[in-house]
């Protein structure tokens, strides 16, 4: 398996710093095997990639949102439960929750911008359950947050 970090480089992406909660949960908590990654929502070095689906911004801003809170997932199995990527078995499920319009109902394809760059990076281990819902907003005004359960 190529490395994944070299991976994660390919897509156009470092691997950034682990996310610090902002309120009162931890960032990734460990029963056995499993992983259980709390939700991490679409930031990258600037900030917060903050609008609403079906409003200020279209399926594919809303994609590229999901990859960041993708890589965010990434960071904090790596960072925070000191896993290294190559060490994951398999992912088994993410949820994606993405900000929007009560019209929109596109976030099926939203969510595929985490999944591909999951599968992009992990191969076969990256293949997993999904569930994305639309919400009427999410912390920080992200447009995405995810979650994610892994094996390791």
């Amino acid at each position: 398996m190529t490395d994944p970090i070299e991976k994660l480089r390919e897509y156009g992406y470092e691997l950034p710093a682990a996310k610090a909660p902002v309120a009162s949960y931890v960032p990734v908590t460990r029963s056995g095997n499993l992983l259980y990654v709390s939700g991490q929502i679409s930031s990258d070095g600037t900030g917060v990639v903050q609008g609403r689906l079906g409003d200020t911004m279209n399926v594919v801003q809303g994609g590229n949102a999901a990859e960041l809170a993708a890589v965010n997932i990434l960071a904090q199995i790596v960072h925070m439960a000191g896993v290294p990527l190559q060490d994951i078995k398999q992912v088994l499920k993410l949820t994606v929750l993405v900000a929007s319009t009560p019209d929109f109902n596109e976030q099926h394809l939203v969510a595929n911008g985490a999944s591909n760059l999951i599968v992009g990076i992990l191969g076969d281990k990256g293949k997993h359950a999904r569930a994305a819902f639309g919400v009427a907003s999410l912390p920080l005004g992200a447009a995405v947050e995810i979650d994610a359960i892994l094996e390791v």
